[in-house]
């Protein structure tokens, strides 16, 4: 035996022929060098041999524990130990003739209670050479350690179990919705329960709303909506820690106690969903009896929560890859269709405009070669039709500059994003009543023209809305850059629209204009922000890194050589 242990040996003996008074002193000097508890006991359990370790024991100044009973020197009790605390096994030893080995709580004496400790008792009997039991030993080991260890390692069994269920309930799957019912419903098997809820912050309000729940009420779960901090959830939300109450009803730090009250309940643990330290949103579990969930539960419901909000997390980011992949979709369809309709309306123009004015001015040099030949027509007539074809050839020139401008802005290429963007604006912006101001700042030096092509493009959308959308006064364009980043804002005091209500691209293509500026955005390796209201104007601000051209890249090379 080991010093961590407390053990005793109790040896009750009939008679104890065998043991003769002159072997005493030697026994006695045996069981005294040894650490644990040992005595001797007869059949009328009287104690006829204790070893110093339980004598030190015993209050000082008591008596010598030799010829007094057992349970009245180690018990403090009346009559031997019986239920409820525990039936003695020396009767049940004494029967059967066999050994016994058990595991019980230890008893603190003078007291009915079960303490947290436990003892390992090993009782066998003594016989003599004729097979007639002489005694009895007992041996009581403290394995109140091995005891703690093997609940611990139940426990985290148990936890490991757990955690493999969610994993398997929730593996594979990535429709949000299936996500939260399969591991709510997992949850409440793994912890024998029946309510419980799964909150989610919901985009339109900001709040902590019930997304699945068990066993509670429409009206409760409609209602409790919670802000960040407010309430139980809306403080585990916060603070991104479990909280375990024994009765919520009792809590004042609960949210709409009538709610509360009038679904019954009492126990209450919420945790965090997390996922990379973010919360993503709070799972409670709930019972009517105060008390019934404990640490050990919160502790596990906690690990479940950083598997499900990595669960939650993984879901949203596949359902905004497949919206991205749908919008893609939709804007290469919307794409197409602008394209088509451009070569029709380039097309019309070309055969309406550019086409009857090369027409007529193929007439117009016919007949001046024809009016040429002949000798009657005078020189006044020539003239005149010479100047008609000038003009002709003069608007058909202008007509093709026009369509090559829409189809690639040469101010950008000439002048420089200021110039292109000032100009666009007046022409497009200008033109209709609006008034437009532009300002640019960090812009002494020219961007490459990757850098300058995106961002003349993001305000050529903008633009673009703002003339066909906003039934804007009035409209501003700044523009600032420094040597990593620009950033280009677009504003007007528009009617505004509720930005939370364009999720899609619809059928008539309403949303492609805000989809598309995040898009270009985007492939520009940039950010894009659109803040708008109703009857607030809509603010649109982009923010594009500066990069550099290949070209930029080679002339370093060569001037580094």
């Amino acid at each position: 035996m080991t010093a961590s242990y407390v053990s005793s040996i109790m040896v009750l003996g009939f008679g104890m022929d065998k043991l003769k008074d002159a072997a005493f002193p030697s026994l006695q000097d045996i069981v005294d060098g040894i650490e644990d508890d040992v005595f001797i006991v007869d059949g009328e359990y009287r104690v006829k041999l204790a070893n110093s370790a339980i004598r030190r024991k015993l209050s000082q100044g008591t008596d010598s524990p030799v010829g007094r009973h057992c349970y009245e020197v180690f018990q403090r009790r009346e009559k031997p130990c019986s239920a409820s605390l525990w039936e003695c096994p020396l009767r049940k030893v004494l029967q059967s003739g066999s050994s016994i080995n058990l595991i019980h709580p230890y008893h603190t004496p003078g007291v009915d209670s079960i303490s947290n400790k436990y003892i390992k008792i090993a009782m066998w009997p003594l016989k003599d050479s004729e097979g007639r039991i002489d005694a009895i030993v007992e041996l009581r080991n403290d394995v109140t350690a091995e005891r703690q260890l093997e609940r611990e390692i139940l426990r985290r069994r148990h936890h490991l179990d757990a955690l493999s269920r969610i994993s398997s309930a929730v593996s594979g799957l990535s429709d949000l919705h299936t996500i939260l019912d399969v591991a709510l419903d997992t949850v409440l098997q793994i912890f024998s329960g029946n309510v419980g809820g799964i909150l989610l912050f919901d985009k339109q309000t900001g709040k902590l709303c019930y997304k699945v729940h068990r066993g509670l009420s429409a009206k409760y779960a409609g209602e409790m909506c919670l802000t960040m901090g407010e309430g139980i959830a809306g403080k585990v939300a916060q603070t991104g820690e479990p909280i375990l109450l024994e009765d919520i009803s009792k809590n004042p730090g609960a949210t709409r106690p009538d709610l509360i009250v009038a679904e019954g309940l009492k126990g209450f643990v919420s945790v965090p969903l997390k996922a990379k330290e973010r919360v993503v949103g709070v799972m409670n579990l709930a019972s009517y009896l105060p008390g019934q969930l404990d640490l050990d539960d919160m502790y596990l419901l906690n690990s479940i929560g950083y598997q499900l909000g990595t669960a939650i997390e993984q879901a949203n980011l596949y359902k905004r890859l497949n919206d991205a992949g749908e919008r893609y979709q939709m804007l290469l369809r919307q794409t197409l269709t602008i394209q088509e309709e451009e070569r029709k309306r380039i097309a019309r123009e070309l055969h309406d405009e550019t086409g009857q004015e090369l027409t007529a001015l193929t007439l117009n040099l016919q007949a001046l070669t024809e009016m040429m030949e002949m000798s009657d027509i005078g020189q006044d007539e020539i003239k005149e039709l010479l100047e008609k074809t000038h003009f002709i050839a003069v608007r058909a020139s202008v007509e093709v500059t026009r369509l090559i401008r829409e189809l690639r802005p040469t101010l950008l290429d000439t002048l420089g994003l200021p110039a292109a963007v000032r100009h666009l604006a007046e022409a497009n912006v200008g033109s209709r009543g609006i008034n437009i101001s532009t300002e640019f700042e960090g812009m002494e030096q020219r961007l490459p023209p990757e850098t300058e092509l995106s961002l003349f493009r993001i305000t050529q959308e903008a633009i673009s809305n703002i003339v066909r959308h906003s039934e804007a006064k009035n409209a501003v364009i700044s523009l600032q850059c420094n040597a990593n980043e620009c950033i280009l804002r677009v504003e007007d005091d528009g009617k505004g629209f509720d930005v939370n209500e364009i999720t899609s691209i619809d059928q008539r293509g309403r949303g492609a204009g805000v989809f598309g500026m995040k898009e270009r955005v985007t492939l520009a390796g940039g950010e894009c922000f659109i803040d708008s209201q109703p009857g607030h104007g809509t603010k649109v601000v982009a923010k594009v890194p500066v990069t550099k051209s290949t070209a930029d890249a080679k002339d370093k090379d060569t001037g580094s050589g």
